[in-house]
């Protein structure tokens, strides 16, 4: 995460405005209703921003509103997290594992993925798989995961990990 602070909805005029920078005082008089220059403030969007992300009210609807999806929530607490054992495979569009996708073909001139026929080649043994670099890995379950990651606000940031303990250490 970066370190020097961004704009949000509150924008700073550090320079004299010339070639290459905007003039605040011009774009207030250019759109004088837009909410960065009313009461429209950083810590309002932060605070948007965290409820809509980690769903704090419990309401799938916020997130319905926003993009026209019902009964879709970004919080997978609310959806019953994938568990990377319970993931069926096969064909017909079905990964090859449940941590990596069927790499088969639908057939000449098909782009169908429910006439991929099922990945019958070798697959390595879950447990024989040693992730790069470290941490948990990416063969964690989202079952496991999700909890701690759905309480991240902004600003509690871990760098080089997702939530304290992610790294595979307490």
């Amino acid at each position: 995460m970066s370190t020097i602070k961004q704009n949000l909805v509150e924008p700073t005029q550090t320079k004299t405005p010339g070639s290459g920078v905007s003039s605040i005082g011009n774009l207030k008089k250019a759109f004088p209703n837009a909410p960065q220059y009313n009461e429209y403030k950083d810590a309002a969007v932060k605070s948007f921003y965290e409820d809509l992300l980690n769903n704090a009210n419990g309401d799938s609807s916020d997130i319905a509103g926003y993009y026209g999806i019902s009964g879709f929530s970004l919080n997978y607490n609310e959806n019953n997290p994938p568990k990377l054992e319970d993931v069926e495979t096969g064909g017909g569009g079905l990964p090859a594992t449940s941590f990596s996708p069927n790499v088969t073909s639908p057939g000449p001139g098909s782009t169908n993925a429910a006439a991929q026929p099922e990945y019958t080649g070798d697959v390595k043994n879950i447990d024989t798989i040693n992730n790069f670099g470290s941490g948990l890995g990416g063969l964690v379950s989202p079952s496991e995961t999700s909890i701690n990651m759905s309480d991240t606000k902004l600003g509690s940031y871990i760098s080089g990990r997702s939530f304290q303990g992610s790294n595979g250490n307490t």
